[in-house]
């Protein structure tokens, strides 16, 4: 059976917490960002721990290594 490799694209964008929770950086913070408020781009500053159903998503299919 072969290994199951770890999605590249994951690498760059999810890292676990030592407790096993998934962090990734804000979205919708790339362009446009004068239309958005002062409140929510001071909020997205940084990194999010993820939803239990996202973060379910990302360590099965994304991440099975770690």
């Amino acid at each position: 059976m072969p290994k199951m490799k770890t999605k590249s694209g994951a690498k760059k964008r999810f890292r676990l917490t030592a407790s096993g929770k998934v962090r990734a950086s804000a979205a919708f913070r790339s362009h446009n960002n004068r239309k958005r408020s002062q409140k929510m781009l001071r909020n997205s500053r940084g990194t999010i721990i993820l939803a239990s159903a996202d973060a379910k998503i990302v360590r099965k299919n994304f991440l099975p290594n770690d």
